[in-house]
Formats: structure tokens, C-alpha cells, sequence
């Protein structure tokens, strides 16, 4: 099954970066936030990748173009420019990039990679948000229900940490919780075929059309995902995700 990864947004909320690069691009310990996605996928063995490019998706191209070099030890012989590539640890992955257009919206992302997948189920996720989710289990969870759409709704962590008070005395402090009031949309969905009809062109965005759309139809179901998940909306967001990654904590890594 495929993976599909929205990465041609603006990203304007995180102007600091997003200035030079698409969101997918900011790195977390050193590497991008396309890269850590994929590797979630990967670890459960789903290695083929559509990345839906927009904004600056040049960059998107030239990593990927230069990523067998960027990860492996090299040999250049000046004289003639030859490039000796060493044995070292890569990815065996497929990636396929799909420009669809600068001004297209969510929708038409979607819609374009569905006509470029083509009859058969695939995945997609936005190219800003992580999570811990467990891949198989959500495919699973798709099957069963039998519908369009399977949507992975989460609960959104807390802007702020808690603090436990008794008797008018604080008496412990507790890291930002995962519980934010009620469920949205987290991303990692699992999409048939059929809906590209729920998307009428470029314009139409895929959170506040179509998928409000597939809804009323009774073909949209929600997979409850309650342990960890984080966008990265804000350079806040960026400087937490680093923090859990160099601490070793991360709970998206579920890879060795």
C-alpha cells in the first residue's frame, strides 16, 4: 500500500522557517520532517511514497535527488568529477514526487495522488504531524469498516503543563498531557478510490469540504488514537519536538 504525504503547503505560522523551506523540510535532530514521517510508515514495512509538492518543492526534489549521496561516504576525483559511492546504512524506499501545483488546495493534493495511485487503497497523512500510531492496526480497523475514509482522530496535546494543588498548596508539577478537549483531525488516514468525487477541483479543501462531505454520506469513520501525537504549527512546537528527539524520548521513533 502506498503512502501519501501532503507537502506543498505554505506553512505560514511557521514563517521563522518556512521563509526558505516547506514545512516538511524543518529539520528535527537534523533531519527533515518528511523524513521522520516516512520512517513511521517504514517501520511497518510500508516503504512507497507519493509526496504531494507545492511551495518551494524544488528543495523537496533536490533532497531527495541527493539523498544517496548525503548518506553514504563518497570518493570525488577532482580531475574528472567521478563520484565513488561506499557501502553504508540506506533506506530502501520508493519515492515518487508529485508536483501538484503551487495554489492547489488540500483537496486537490488529494485528488491528484489518488488519479496518480490509481485504483487501489492508500494512505496519507500531512507533512507536519507525528504520532506513535500503530499503522497495521488502523488498516485494520479500516477494513472493517468497510467505508471511503478512515481518519485517525486524536487528542491534542495541552498548550501548557498542570500543576496538582491541595490545600492551597501546589504540590507537583506534570508535563504538557495529552488532553485536550475532544478529538480533531490528526492526520493518517486511509483513503479509497472513490473520493475523488467528494473533490470537485484544485480549489477545494479536503478538511472543510470533502471531508465534510464524505461525513454526511456516512463514509468517513474515525480511528480513536489516545496516546501521542504533535503538529508542528509554531517554532515553539519545533523546539519541543528537538527536545524529545535529543533527550531520546520521542515517541514517533519506531524505528531502531
Amino acid at each position: 500500500m502506498k503512502v501519501a504525504i501532503l507537502a506543498g503547503g505554505l506553512g505560514t505560522r511557521l514563517a521563522e522557517e518556512t521563509v526558505i523551506k516547506p514545512k516538511p523540510m524543518v529539520e528535527i535532530g537534523g533531519k527533515p520532517m518528511l523524513w521522520h514521517i516516512m520512517n513511521i510508515y517504514a517501520a511497518y514495512g510500508f516503504k512507497e511514497f507519493v509526496i504531494a509538492l507545492g511551495y518551494k518543492g524544488e528543495l523537496v526534489k533536490d533532497y531527495f535527488l541527493n539523498y544517496h549521496y548525503r548518506a553514504r561516504s563518497l570518493t570525488v576525483r577532482l580531475k574528472n568529477g567521478e563520484v565513488t559511492i561506499h557501502e553504508g546504512d540506506h533506506e530502501d524506499w520508493t519515492v515518487h514526487l508529485l508536483d501538484t501545483g503551487v495554489e492547489t488546495n488540500t483537496g486537490g493534493r488529494v485528488k491528484r495522488v489518488a488519479k496518480f495511485v490509481g485504483n487501489e487503497t492508500f494512505m496519507l497523512t500531512y507533512g507536519d504531524g507525528l504520532s506513535n500510531v500503530n499503522i497495521p492496526q488502523l488498516i485494520d480497523f479500516h477494513q472493517q469498516q468497510k467505508k471511503l475514509v478512515t481518519m485517525t482522530a486524536v487528542r491534542p496535546p495541552a498548550r501548557f503543563g498542570q500543576m496538582v494543588i491541595e490545600d492551597q498548596r501546589v504540590v507537583q508539577f506534570k508535563e504538557k498531557p495529552q488532553i485536550g478537549e475532544g478529538w480533531i483531525n490528526g492526520g493518517f488516514f486511509v483513503l479509497e478510490p472513490g473520493i475523488t468525487q467528494y473533490i470537485p477541483n484544485d480549489h477545494t479543501a479536503w478538511e472543510f469540504e470533502s471531508l465534510e462531505h464524505i461525513a454526511e454520506a456516512g463514509q468517513l469513520t474515525a480511528y480513536q488514537h489516545e496516546d501521542f501525537w504533535q503538529s508542528m504549527d509554531t517554532l515553539r512546537d519545533v523546539h519541543n519536538l528537538e527536545k524529545l528527539w535529543q533527550e531520546g524520548k520521542a515517541p514517533w521513533k519506531l524505528w531502531n
